[in-house]
């Protein structure tokens, strides 16, 4: 199976500046689309922006499936000949947007996905998706999508595993926090410990800032089927990381010669 290139695309994202912040994903595209990918990805809330004052913010800001960050997506999958992945605001029949992620190749959208689990203000702001995490049918494997929290609970990483997820894409924005001296964020070290857990690549696209007083990790980062960083973590700053990622590497589950992954759980136990 040959290698599948992946690029990370973080930027600066300002929901008071929706212009500079497509100026940002554009550039970042650019230097993406320099070294060929197969897969690109974008932060969460992409283009609109995160740090909402409320409610009717959000939703003047939100887009149908067929809005402009979805069409652009589109665009971007047919002009490099790569699978797209980023969050959007969505807009939703009731009150509240969703958070959500669409997947597009070949120009057509693959899935979107609403944000299961909301974070700390979103639940101020957003309502939660109701459907489990998808795994996708693309031309380079079976990739699984989630954003930022969702990917926090190790049952999240473990259900796209089962099903055969061999790439965990979660596009998001990291608040930051306070880290000690030499340490990784704790985000960081859960995206290392799912994909040794599940034998599977872990991907996070984060962004940076600041947006209205909110500052960011900008951590973004690729793990192997082993948990070990192979990109990243990004320190802080807009980065690009580009790596090539072997697909076969997490289709198998063998950990030992007589050890499997998945197929060593218990789960009648726990």
């Amino acid at each position: 199976m040959p290698m599948t290139r992946v690029a990370v695309c973080q930027y600066a994202i300002d929901i008071d500046d929706p212009a500079g912040t497509l100026e940002n994903l554009h550039a970042s595209v650019a230097e993406a689309a320099e070294s060929n990918p197969d897969v690109i990805v974008f932060p969460e809330l992409c283009t609109s922006g995160y740090v909402f004052h409320d409610i009717p913010e959000a939703q003047s800001r939100s887009e149908a499936v067929d809005g402009p960050t979805v069409q652009l997506f589109r665009e971007l999958s047919l002009q490099h000949h790569a699978i797209v992945v980023g969050g959007f605001c969505e807009r939703s029949d009731g009150e509240r947007p969703f958070n959500s992620a669409a997947v597009v190749e070949n120009g057509e959208v693959l899935v979107v996905y609403r944000k299961t689990h909301l974070w700390d203000t979103e639940k101020l702001i957003f309502a939660a998706g109701d459907d489990p995490a998808p795994v996708v049918d693309t031309s380079v494997g079976k990739i699984a999508v989630m954003i930022c929290y969702d990917a926090e609970f190790p049952e999240m990483v473990g259900s796209v595993a089962r099903r055969g997820a061999q790439l965990v894409v979660a596009p998001s924005n990291w608040p930051a926090k306070h880290i000690p001296p030499g340490e990784r964020s704790s985000e960081v070290i859960k995206a290392q410990a799912f994909a040794a857990v599940n034998h599977v690549f872990t991907l996070v696209c984060d962004r940076v800032g600041p947006e209205r007083g909110v500052d960011w990790i900008g951590a973004s980062v690729v793990c192997d089927v082993e948990g070990y960083p192979i990109a990243g973590p990004a320190q802080g700053k807009p980065a690009v990381l580009t790596v090539d990622l072997d697909f076969a590497w997490a289709s198998s589950k063998t950990i030992s010669a007589n050890n499997e992954a998945v197929g060593d759980r218990r789960p009648d136990l726990y």
